[in-house]
């Protein structure tokens, strides 16, 4: 089971780094990763379970955030959030997207970063993507809001990015041309 003292925190080298892509079929090790990734996502949702093992709350986790430079991500929200979306992402890529952009009013988090950063963070409103699943079954899906947000955090920490890196570092709340501004309750 993964723990907070388990996920890697900004500064560290691995959240830097390309993660490299997974090779299909699925070892039994990768199967494992990301199945303890989507377990700590639906774990940090349960008021029990944070409370007895001290989680933070996440909508998603990549696997560099716990150290491991492979291109494997988990995504969860529940009903309660207004979204029904419980997903493993191995080699992830957004095939297609809007030209109109979205972001999450109250700015991003991450479970990576323990300080709070201001700002807007420009996403995509809508992706179409692709992806394998734990089986190593090839899937697409089109995600918009939320979803769509969360699904580009995680797959920029597959490529070495952090949220903080898309904020105007001139002006952290500037009004982002053609988009539109999305209200949240979870932390990335």
């Amino acid at each position: 089971m993964i723990l907070m003292k388990d996920i890697i925190r900004e500064g560290h080298p691995t959240l830097r780094k390309r993660a490299e892509e997974v090779q299909l079929p699925l070892s039994e090790d990768d199967k494992k990763l990301a199945q303890d990734l989507l377990e700590y996502v639906i774990n940090s949702q349960n008021d029990e379970m944070i409370e007895k093992y001290d989680l933070r709350p996440g909508v998603g986790i990549a696997a560099p955030q716990v150290n491991v430079a492979k291109r494997i991500f988990a995504l969860h929200f529940d009903e309660e959030s207004g979204e029904n979306l419980s997903m493993i992402a191995i080699n992830p890529k957004i095939v297609s997207h809007s030209v109109e952009k979205a972001y999450l009013s109250s700015g991003e988090g991450c479970l990576s970063v323990d300080r709070a950063i201001p700002g807007y963070v420009p996403r995509y409103a809508r992706i179409s993507v692709k992806a394998f699943d734990a089986e190593g079954n090839e899937f697409k899906m089109r995600l918009k809001g939320l979803p769509a947000i969360a699904f580009q955090h995680e797959l920029d920490h597959l490529n070495g990015v952090m949220f903080f890196d898309h904020i105007n570092p001139d002006n952290p709340f500037a009004e982002i041309e053609n988009a539109i501004p999305i209200a949240r309750e979870t932390e990335e």
